[in-house]
């Protein structure tokens, strides 16, 4: 494994140095999955949760975060995102007896950095939406796997996670 990059020679943080790298066209894709109880799964679906559309809103909520990453992680270069897709699959019950939403980020930019950090904060900010909007109903929700499901662009290529 390679040595952190966003520590200098002293081990003092900085901000990693782009400007030599090459634009290229950079996609991340990350995932992760509220569980909830079934009646609050039925809700969401059924479109009567007394805050509104639920996955809509969450929708809207993970673009926007995908955009203001820089703005929440200290050493994030500010992007221009060309593209953010947020997609949800509802499981109504597991055999634990669990219902669940899975999100999944995809974004994009041409630009010399990677675009992970935007799909995973897109992801993370989706599900707490929906945690939000229904937590009236049911505050055992919890959110969880959330991972980097795959990188393409720049030098270091693509990676797809396996696990």
């Amino acid at each position: 494994m390679s040595s952190l990059t966003h520590f200098d020679d002293q081990g003092q943080a900085h901000m990693v140095d782009v400007a030599a790298k090459a634009n290229t066209h950079r996609i991340g894709v990350a995932g992760g999955r509220i569980e909830m109880l079934p009646a609050t799964l039925a809700i969401i679906q059924s479109g009567t949760a007394k805050k509104g559309d639920v996955l809509g809103i969450a929708r809207i909520a993970g673009i926007m975060a995908a955009k203001k990453t820089s703005d929440l992680i200290p050493l994030c270069h500010p992007l221009a995102l060309t593209r953010v897709a947020i997609e949800f699959e509802t499981s109504l019950v597991d055999t634990s007896g669990v219902a669940s939403i899975s999100c999944t980020a995809t974004v994009e930019t041409v630009g010399p950095t990677g675009v992970e950090m935007e799909a995973l904060t897109a992801v993370q900010i989706a599900l707490l939406t929906i945690y939000d909007m229904c937590k009236a109903v049911d505050r055992g929700m919890t959110i969880t796997n959330v991972k980097l499901l795959e990188k393409h662009g720049g030098k270091s290529g693509s990676f797809i996670n396996g696990t």
